[in-house]
């Protein structure tokens, strides 16, 4: 029902709690981790593509002294559901609570805004929970968007997008970086520059199909950001402490993964003195730059040119040779170049990064033999969800039906869609 019509099924699920009509409704998409993954937080671009599941809220002035927020996925889990507070002392909950993110965004926009009064709101959405497609920030920027309409506050989408980083960054003290609010946000495919001042370059759709696919595995990224991070700091403590570190290399690193001048550094200048880290450390810096170096190939491709065979196999290296040749002779060698892209940055979550499990490798290898041109993890890792680039429909449809028989819980073949927009 809500699949069909989900407009229509929140207008009517808000009149049975609230007995009216709300006055506004808006929606954000989940977005796919598609490139650069595990880079935001480092200050490296990263390219986001916003997809067809999204989460809805409808809303309205609260004509009571308090704000009642009624979650139906909450409901549908059989959890707590419904929160009630006042915007005039609002205060987080010590608990993991759903109500929490919207008490954030009401502290937030009281911040930024000034006077913001109690609201009624209802939140639908189709984006799984902890599947790594980023439905934390979609509420936010849905619930900051949908005040944005109610109050006329006059944000637009790169004000709301910085608004929820904030809530979940600074109020909510997740460790996350900018992907996934500005990727909610702004929708289709972007690349999102994650230092100031945040550009975002709107990039032209490609042909093909994507495939989500839910491993069941619920992850937190609250979990595996920060002992990442710990790690790279660990590896960056240590090069420096050496005293015959290039001056010039010296110069652009830091104590710290977010002070590092990664993007004025290249991987062949430092790799010399990598190999005398120990093994943990030395593979979160060595991913960093081999990741990066990778998406920038990619974004040649999705710009409209493609690169040499030389740049391709110096990236790659050698032992891709041959799945580089045959991708650049395909008849359509801009998707089999974006689907090579993916498998090498799963390689490099998986081997150099650690994020990937056997369960997750099993569903992988099962949408690759049923013709995947590309897969890999979206999100943090350690759980949460796949995502494959086809051909077409008719071969997504053979992915979604092989990775449900080899253990993925859930999928969905899914459209490029928009960013925050009004529905109503």
């Amino acid at each position: 029902m809500a699949d069909k019509d989900p407009t229509r099924y929140i207008v009517s699920e808000y009149k049975r709690f609230y007995g009216l009509e709300p006055e506004v409704i808006v929606s954000a998409p989940g977005r796919l981790d598609f490139l650069n993954t595990h880079q935001d937080y480092k200050g490296l671009p990263v390219v986001s593509i916003g997809i067809n599941l999204r989460t809805y809220v409808a809303i309205s002035r609260s004509p009571s002294n308090y704000s009642r927020i009624i979650s139906l996925n909450m409901l549908w889990e059989d959890k707590g559901f419904q929160d009630i507070f006042r915007v005039e002392n609002t205060f987080l909950r010590m608990d993991k609570w759903f109500g929490n993110y919207i008490r954030a965004s009401m502290i937030a926009l009281k911040q930024c805004c000034g006077s913001i009064g109690d609201v009624w709101a209802l939140i639908y959405s189709d984006i799984p929970i902890g599947a790594g497609l980023a439905s934390s920030a979609a509420l936010l920027v849905a619930f900051i968007g949908g005040v944005n309409e109610l109050y006329g506050l006059g944000l637009d989408r790169r004000d709301v997008a910085e608004l929820a980083y904030h809530v979940e960054h600074d109020i909510m003290n997740i460790p996350c970086g900018r992907l996934d609010q500005y990727g909610s946000a702004y929708g289709g495919i972007v690349r999102i520059e994650t230092k100031p001042p945040y550009n975002v370059e709107e990039l032209q759709r490609i042909n093909g199909v994507f495939v989500v696919l839910d491993s069941g595995i619920k992850h937190s990224t609250a979990d595996i950001h920060p002992l990442r991070q710990a790690e790279i700091n660990t590896g960056l403590r240590l090069l420096l402490q050496m005293n015959d570190l290039d001056r010039r290399v010296r110069e652009k690193l830091a104590r710290e993964y977010y002070a590092v001048k990664w993007d004025m550094i290249r991987y062949e200048e430092i790799k010399p003195y990598l190999y005398r880290l120990p093994v943990i450390p030395r593979k979160r810096i060595e991913f960093t730059f081999k990741m990066n170096d990778s998406t920038r190939l990619a974004l040649e491709v999705l710009k409209g040119g493609i690169p040499s065979f030389e740049k391709w196999v110096t990236v790659l290296g050698w032992g891709w040779r041959d799945k580089i040749l045959e991708a650049m002779k395909n008849s359509d060698p801009v998707l089999s170049l974006i689907g090579l892209t993916m498998n090498y940055q799963h390689i490099l979550l998986r081997d150099l990064y650690d994020v990937s499990l056997p369960q997750i490798e099993k569903i992988r290898d099962a949408a690759l033999s049923a013709g995947g041109l590309g897969a890999k993890i979206s999100g943090a890792g350690l759980g949460g969800s796949l995502i494959v680039l086809a051909k077409d429909r008719g071969t997504a449809e053979k992915i979604l039906r092989k990775a449900l028989d080899n253990g993925a819980v859930r999928g969905w073949i899914v459209e490029i869609d928009s960013g925050l927009r009004r529905e109503a």
